[in-house]
């Protein structure tokens, strides 16, 4: 989940326990991150994103979790590289091909 953002994966844990701990203390969960978010320096979007990510991860929640969507990007950068050099063999087939055609023979 680390894309450059200028909040440490410990704060970002922190921030998540804070509102898990709290949650029993506010009428919703929308009410705890709002509560929560100015305390971390964050707005309450962000804090609630990472909550649910936690949540999913955890088994929580269901969704897809933050292994099984490294995988996923893994995997299809893999089939666009396959592709990729699918098309290069293809092409280079077919002009071999071409080229035996066009050879004059003895």
């Amino acid at each position: 989940m680390s894309n450059g953002t200028k909040f440490s994966s410990e704060l970002r844990e922190r921030a998540v326990r804070l509102v898990q701990e709290g949650r029993g203390e506010y009428p919703s969960l929308w009410k705890a991150v709002a509560a929560i978010a100015p305390k971390i320096g964050c707005t309450p979007t962000t804090l609630l994103s990472w909550v649910k990510r936690a949540e999913i991860d955890s088994g929580r929640r269901p969704g897809v979790t933050s292994a099984e969507r490294d995988e996923i990007r893994a995997l299809q950068r893999e089939v666009k590289e396959l592709r990729r050099a699918n098309e290069i063999l293809r092409l280079a087939s077919a002009f071999f091909a071409q080229a035996e055609l066009d050879r004059k023979w003895k």
